[in-house]
This record gives C-alpha cells, structure tokens and sequence, in this order.
C-alpha cells in the first residue's frame, strides 16, 4: 500500500504540472513559455568533498564547478570568490567573520569540461583558510564552519549567486548551490572509549527497511536498524584500549524516510544524518574526547 500511495502521487504530481504547462499563459505549450523568457546561468556543482579537522590543520576541503548559459559559456565574465567563518561555539566567544573576496576565476582561469563547459576548481587546507580569515588557534573549534560563496558575473552585468537560485537550482537537478560549508570536524586520533547512543527515526512509521547503522570495533561488527514503527534507540560500547572503530550507514528501500543522530560518551552530538543518508563510513565529532 506504501508503494501504491507514493506511485499515485509521483503521477498526480507529473499530471498536475502537464496540465498547468499545457494551461498557463493563454494555453501556449511549455517551450513557447521558455523561448520568451529571460534565460540566465548557472554554476553547477561537479564535485565537492574533504574534511577539515580541528585536530589536523593541513586537511582540505575541494569543490569543482562548471558555468553553464545558453550560449555554452560564451556569457561567462567571471566568478568571484568569498571566505567567511561562522562562529557555532560559544565557550571561546564570538569569532564570526564576514565575507571577504579570496580569489576571482575569470575565463582563462577555466578550462573545458565532459561537455564543452567551463570548469575551474578550488582547493585550501584548513591552516590556509584560517590564515585567510585572520583567525588563530583559540578563535575556532569543532562544529565552527568555513563557509564559501561564488557569485557568477555575465558579460551582460547580471550576476547570480545562492541568493537568487530557486530549490529547483540549487537542488539535484541543476546542482547548483553557488554556496558551501564545511563544518570543522574534531576527528579522536584514537576510539574515544564508552557508552554510544543511537537515535533512529523513520518519518513514514515503518521502520528502516532494510536500511542499518555498521559498528565494528577491532573487527568485531555489530549491525543497528529500525525493525518497525517511527522511532527507537540503540546503545553500543566502545571499550577501553580499542584499536579500531568505524561507524557506517547502509542503505535501505527508502532512504528518505530515514535520519539518525549518535551520541558521544561526552554527551556531544557526533553526528546526525539524513533524510536520505550519506551511505558509507562515517567521520564522528568528538571535541571532549
């Protein structure tokens, strides 16, 4: 009944926006409607990754990002980019810093991508953006974010950033956040040992299905899942004198029900995921470990 009920919604969703297209604006057919609109650009997200540990200054945080207008990048004048620091921690005060422009790609500073696009790429170590922001040891911690933003400038002077773009954008179809930011991670060099709380939620009601959260400790694994219902919780030990402990979350069928939150034997919040979960091994941050 689950699967009939979302089926039926995917198709009343597609049917309502056929007939809205076919509809709106005096009956004319979708690309009518488009060919007489302004068309803008987009900066589309290829990739983007890294860590950065509060523990471990030399690790490093990438994006790479393709410019597309309607004519193939020809519009492209430049894309400006800024630095800012948000300051989540209150116990070292406040050290937020505004926006400050680090670095301007212009067209020579891109080259052609799979197809034919634009791209250009950026890379810093956590020390470099520290560095950047004027901020030393002391001024930031675990939890703080080094938050980056492009803004795209068109021959024709119109620019476009996170500001502008609809979800529809910066969403998974166009991929085109124009924003990032990375969250400073406190990484234990070793198993930070004790008692680990997991809280698992399922927004339809029906339990994780199929979906799990791994633990191995010195190769020893343990699997956690939601076997009904909207919630639960699991507990797991990490001894004294551990070696090796990872924590991963496995996919299900339906993802997008599923979020969970693990908590520290500190009683810090180590990570919390989801809807839809970053399937893989996990990074825990543990600042008071």
């Amino acid at each position: 009944m689950k699967i009939n009920n979302k089926i039926l919604g995917a198709i009343i969703g597609v049917s309502s926006l056929l007939i809205t297209s076919c509809d709106d604006d005096g009956g004319k057919v979708i690309d009518e409607v488009f060919a007489e609109t302004t068309r803008g650009a987009v900066l589309r997200t290829i990739e983007s990754g890294g860590i950065l540990d509060r523990f471990d200054t030399s690790t490093t945080f990438s994006f790479t990002f393709e410019e597309q207008d309607y004519e193939d990048g020809d519009l492209l004048e430049k894309v400006d980019l800024y630095i800012s620091f948000d300051d989540n921690t209150e116990a070292n005060g406040d050290s937020t810093v505004d926006e400050i422009l680090i670095e301007t790609f212009l067209p020579s500073d891109f080259t052609d991508g799979e197809f034919g696009l634009p791209r250009a790429s950026y890379e810093t170590t956590l020390a470099n953006a520290l560095s950047q922001l004027g901020l030393v040891e002391g001024d930031f911690d675990g939890g703080d974010a080094i938050q980056f933003r492009l803004i795209l400038t068109l021959t024709d002077g119109r620019t476009f950033t996170n500001d502008d773009s609809t979800g529809t954008i910066t969403g998974s179809f166009f991929n085109a956040p124009y924003f990032y930011n990375p969250i400073i991670k406190c990484i234990p060099p070793a198993p930070v040992a004790g008692d680990y709380t997991i809280t698992l939620e399922d927004s339809y009601g029906d339990g994780w299905n199929g979906a799990s959260i791994d633990v191995v400790i010195d190769g020893v694994e343990t699997s956690y899942t939601l076997a009904s219902g909207a919630a639960g919780t699991e507990t797991f030990t990490v001894p004294e004198g551990a070696a090796e402990f990872t924590l991963a979350f496995s996919s299900g069928d339906w993802d997008s029900e599923i979020t969970y939150e693990i908590e520290a034997p500190t009683g810090e919040l180590a990570l919390s995921d989801g809807p839809s979960p970053t399937v893989g091994i996990q990074t825990l941050n543990i600042c008071g470990g």
